[in-house]
C-alpha cells in the first residue's frame, strides 16, 4: 500500500448507524463528529467520508472517492460505472432488502402497471422508474420528488415510486403497493482505475471479507460444552443442528469438548436437550465474524 490513505465513502442518514455497527463488528472503529463529514477510523490506510448514499457511486466513478458503500439502487439510478467488490445483505432495520415500489392510494383504480399509461408519477428514483416503464412499454410522466413523496398522492400525482423496507409507513398512510420495481442491498464499490492496482484491490477485498464475516455472524452464537465420550454419538445424532462441530478429547479420555456455531434462536430450545444428553459446562458466547 502507498502511504496515502484510500478514501472510502460511507452513507450518512438512515443507513449510517447500521453501517457503522457493521464496521465495528468487522474490527473498524469509526468515530463520528456531529459537525464533520470526515470521521476518524482505526485504520491508517483509510480515510472516511460521510456522504449521501445517492452521491457515493458517482463520486467513486469520478475518482473523488477510491471506494464507497452505497445501495445497488443508487448505483443503478446514477448510471455510475464502478467495480462492484461485494454485495452486503444488511439494511437499516432488518436483513431484508430495501424495495422500490409502485404505490397508489388504497382506493385508486390503478391495480397493475398497464394502468399507469398517461399517468403522473413522482419519485426520487427517476431513472429506475423510467427503466421500469420502458420494460412494460408504458408512457407516463415521471417527475423528481424532493422528499415526502407519499403526501403527493392523489392530489398532485396519480402514483409514486418510493423506497420501503417493511411497508409499514406506506400502510400507515393508507397507501397500497402495486408492484416492486427493484430490490436493493448495499454494495461495496470501487473506482475502476484504482481497482487495477494490486495493493488497492487486496485492501478492499480484505475489507469486503471482514464485512461479510461480520454479516455471517448475525443471529449466530458460539456454543461449547463437555460431553462424556460414551454419549457423544447419541448427542450428535439427536441434534442435527450441531453438524460438523469441533470435537476434541479432554485429558482424562472419558470426556470430549464440543464447539460449534449455531443460530441464536435455536439455543434456547436445545440447551435443555443438551443437559438431558449428558452435556456439562455449556457456554454460549457472542460472535463478531464468521468467515466461511
Amino acid at each position: 500500500m502507498s502511504t496515502k490513505p484510500l478514501r472510502l465513502g460511507l452513507p450518512k442518514g438512515s443507513l449510517q448507524d447500521a453501517t457503522l455497527a457493521l464496521f465495528k463488528s468487522a474490527g473498524f472503529h469509526i468515530t463520528v463528529s456531529s459537525r464533520s463529514y470526515k470521521p476518524s477510523i482505526n485504520d491508517p490506510e483509510l480515510e472516511i467520508r460521510l456522504l449521501r448514499a445517492q452521491e457515493i457511486a458517482k463520486y467513486v466513478e469520478e475518482g473523488f472517492l477510491d471506494a464507497g458503500l452505497t445501495g445497488r439502487d443508487w448505483v443503478q439510478e446514477s448510471r455510475s460505472k464502478v467495480q462492484v467488490v461485494k454485495d452486503l445483505p444488511f439494511n437499516k432495520a432488518t436483513s431484508s432488502p430495501a424495495r422500490w415500489v409502485l404505490v397508489v392510494p388504497e382506493n385508486s383504480k390503478i391495480t397493475k402497471p398497464a394502468h399507469l399509461q398517461g399517468k403522473r408519477i413522482a419519485t426520487e428514483a427517476v431513472n429506475i422508474t423510467r427503466d421500469y416503464l420502458a420494460r412494460h412499454k408504458i408512457k407516463a410522466h415521471v417527475e423528481f420528488s424532493w422528499g415526502a413523496t407519499e403526501v403527493k398522492v392523489p392530489e398532485l400525482v396519480d402514483a409514486i415510486v418510493d423506497i420501503t423496507e417493511t411497508g409499514s409507513s406506506l400502510r400507515a398512510n393508507k397507501l397500497r403497493i402495486v408492484d416492486t420495481l427493484l430490490e436493493s442491498y448495499p454494495q461495496l464499490v470501487a473506482n475502476k482505475e484504482v481497482w487495477k492496482k494490486p495493493a488497492v484491490r487486496r485492501k478492499f477485498s480484505t475489507l469486503a471479507l471482514l464485512l461479510e464475516g461480520a454479516l455471517n455472524a448475525r443471529d449466530k452464537v458460539g456454543l461449547k460444552m463437555n460431553v462424556p465420550t460414551n454419549r457423544l454419538e447419541k448427542l450428535l445424532k439427536a441434534l442435527p443442528a450441531l453438524r460438523n462441530p469441533t470435537v476434541a478429547p479432554l485429558a482424562n479420555g472419558a470426556w470430549v469438548a464440543i464447539e460449534t456455531v449455531i443460530d441464536e434462536i435455536v439455543v434456547r430450545e436445545i440447551i435443555p436437550q443438551l443437559k438431558e444428553l449428558g452435556a456439562e459446562g455449556i457456554i454460549e458466547y457472542p460472535l463478531n465474524k464468521v468467515v466461511y
